[in-house]
């Protein structure tokens, strides 16, 4: 069912048309020669939040201004050579489309921008390279005055703070995983939910609403807070991960979990549902940490399993802690002056991202070969119109090449663009000749507009109301004076038609594999980055290296759940990664046979994910790595190699969940206090 839009949609749309339609106004009013680039502008910067209309407005003026400057820099040059020209062209929108797909957040607008404003600019001026500079000052101004419309409204009328939407939004991630740390905990483990699969993937929208939040100017105290909240959230949905795997494997003993860490267990799930202002909130997590503190009963491989789990549950308790604490700043706008954290693992706030330099070069070098190869067509065709062809085709190239699978959205454009011709050919052949006052020309535009704007922040339409508003703003060419020609709006609407129909066929060409193919490389890069790690070819970053595969897992995870396959693999991975990375830090620790037989575990995991990543597919573990686990559990059992042993424990449960437990002697002297 198709839900309509809410009364915050209308109130929002109404702002925002309120604000280009005083930029229309002004710009009719200056003479601008353009005033729809103005008008289009509002809707491509205009946000609910306060602060993401600023970073929009920030990201739009240099973007702008940067494509416009290297416009006029390379046009008066190389006009009388068409094809260097050309070429220049697509080098450039390739190459800042490359550079924009290295940042994941919305700042990789400052260099999306200029890859399609430089050709808009250039080829515009093509038939008249004295006017290049006209042109992309007329452009910035248009700009630069749409983006102060939309911010000062943004600013006057009903403002919301990012802060205002970032509790709501954190309050949802955290029930999931309090869910899932619910069912983990309980006697009767429920299957894995959608809402599990969203935790790792929505941690990218939050790194979305915190580059905002640094521009919402009454966000300041909240920006620090939510960064410190983002690392520790990043670590819950591994921690879980492992803990649903250990007492599953816990439970299946002849044993199970013993009396008192069953009670423990249920005691933790009633604090998880504990408000941070219950009195009884950080008295309740003292007392279970000191009996997560109490060591499990004698008795093998039970025993060692209950350890591992005790030490993952006292992480849980001061990570949760954490989050409830940082929520409830965030919610005061309170700074972090006094707050101390109960989770200080060395892992905690580094960020890294994981880059597939090799697909992101190819997806640009396709863009700029495609524009390429549409300015020569133009060139031999001595199409006039043909500039429309290749700036729109270049657009649609630059806005969805980043895509994993750009031809639906391309396929979407398409259909866009030919109802937003139909739409600007209705208003601008059949009611604007009627128009003469802004006023009625206001009116006159209200109800397309009022509608794609209200459908702008729903998730199901917001792209595609973007481009109706934005394309039928710019369709319809509103100037001073009506001088409408069906001729050329029929030329131009037609050639920009066949610049997106071109995109489309080309990207079918060149990028038929989809999605697959950069799920499998990431999945590769993954054992590639294991294999390494365990081996300890990573020059001892392990900070950047835990942020680098927490950065994986939440590109794999929706990718996984999109194309049906089983997400938990990516965080049994990841689990094993961490426990690798574990016992290198603390194998120097160990001494002798222990240090030996730990560093044989290693060398086991890094060759059976290496002849994962040679196969391309998950092999099996084979037998020998699961002696090797067994024989340095068995030499770590002392109480000075607790973490190196528990980490050891984490990774057999990991790579051989089905195995019977081991049965380790009794401790030996494999570790140096």
């Amino acid at each position: 069912m198709i839900a309509l839009p809410a009364k915050r949609d209308w109130l929002f749309s109404a702002r925002t048309f309120a604000a280009a339609m005083l930029a229309l106004y002004i710009a009719l009013a200056l003479g601008l020669p353009r005033p729809s680039w103005a008008m289009g502008t509002v809707y491509i910067v205009s946000h609910p939040l306060i602060g993401a209309t600023r970073s929009k407005a920030v990201y739009r003026v240099f973007g702008t201004l940067l494509g416009a400057a290297a416009a006029v820099w390379v046009v008066p040059p190389l006009a009388g050579q068409p094809v260097l020209l050309s070429l220049v062209v697509a080098l450039w929108s390739g190459s800042l489309l490359y550079l924009s797909m290295l940042d994941h957040t919305p700042r990789h607008y400052l260099l999306r921008l200029p890859a399609y404003t430089m050709p808009l600019i250039a080829l515009s001026a093509v038939y008249a390279p004295e006017n290049v500079f006209d042109i992309a000052i007329a452009r910035s101004e248009e700009i630069a005055l749409g983006i102060v419309c939309a911010s000062v409204m943004a600013a006057l009328v009903l403002p919301t703070r990012v802060s205002a939407v970032l509790s709501p939004r954190v309050d949802g991630w955290l029930k999931d995983a309090a869910a899932w740390a619910t069912d983990t905990l309980g006697s009767a483990p429920q299957p894995p939910s959608a809402g599990r699969n969203r935790l790792a993937a929505d941690l990218l929208a939050f790194d979305q609403l915190l580059t905002h939040l640094s521009y919402d100017a009454a966000s300041r105290n909240a920006e620090r807070t939510a960064g410190e909240l983002r690392a520790r959230m990043s670590m819950l949905p591994p921690l879980l991960s492992s803990l649903s795997g250990l007492l599953a494997e816990l439970r299946n003993t002849p044993q199970g979990p013993s009396p008192a860490l069953a009670q423990l267990m249920e005691a933790m799930a009633d604090w998880l549902g504990y408000p941070v202002d219950n009195p009884w909130f950080l008295s309740q997590a003292r007392a279970l940490r000191r009996q997560l503190d109490d060591p499990p009963p004698a008795g093998g491989w039970p025993s060692l399993l209950e350890s591992t789990v005790r030490m993952r549950l006292k992480s849980l308790v001061n990570l949760w802690q954490d989050c409830l604490t940082l929520r409830a700043l965030i919610s005061r706008g309170a700074p972090l002056w006094d707050w101390r954290p109960a989770y200080r693992r060395w892992e905690v706030g580094v960020k890294a991202r994981h880059y597939d330099y090799g697909l992101l070069g190819f997806a640009a070098a396709s863009a700029a070969l495609g524009i390429f190869l549409g300015c020569l067509a133009w060139i031999a065709l001595g199409w006039q119109d043909g500039a429309n062809a290749v700036v729109l085709g270049t657009v649609a190239c630059c806005l969805f090449g980043a895509m994993d699978e750009p031809a639906p959205m391309l396929r979407t454009l398409f259909v866009v663009n030919t109802v937003c011709t139909m739409l600007a050919g209705l208003l601008l052949f059949a009611v604007l000749p009627a128009v003469h006052e802004f006023e009625m020309l206001a009116l006159c535009l209200a109800p397309p507009f009022l509608l794609g704007g209200a459908l702008m922040n729903q998730p199901r339409f917001g792209p595609v109301a973007m481009l109706l508003v934005v394309f039928t703003a710019n369709l319809i060419g509103l100037q001073q004076s009506y001088n409408a020609d069906f001729q050329s709006f029929l030329n131009s609407n037609l050639a920009g038609a066949a610049g997106i129909l071109f995109a489309l066929v080309w990207t079918l060409a060149t990028r038929p594999f989809g999605a697959e193919l950069t799920l499998r490389r990431l999945i590769r890069a993954n054992w590639r980055d294991l294999a390494q790690n365990a081996a300890g070819r990573h020059g001892g970053d392990y900070e950047r290296l835990t942020a680098l595969m927490l950065d994986r897992l939440s590109l794999l995870a929706p990718r996984l759940a999109a194309d049906g396959a089983d997400s938990s693999a990516g965080f049994r991975e990841l689990r094993v990664g961490f426990s690798a990375l574990d016992l290198q830090r603390d194998e120097h620790r160990l001494a002798g046979a222990a240090h030996q037989a730990v560093d044989a575990a290693l060398q086991g995991v890094s060759e059976h994910f290496r002849a994962c990543a040679e196969a391309d597919r998950y092999l099996d573990a084979p037998g020998a790595l699961l002696g090797r686990l067994d024989a340095a559990i068995a030499l770590t059992l002392a109480d000075a190699a607790r973490e190196a042993r528990n980490a050891l424990v984490e990774m057999r449960v990991s790579l051989f969940p089905d195995a019977a437990g081991c049965q380790p002697a009794s401790p030996v002297s494999g570790a140096q206090p």
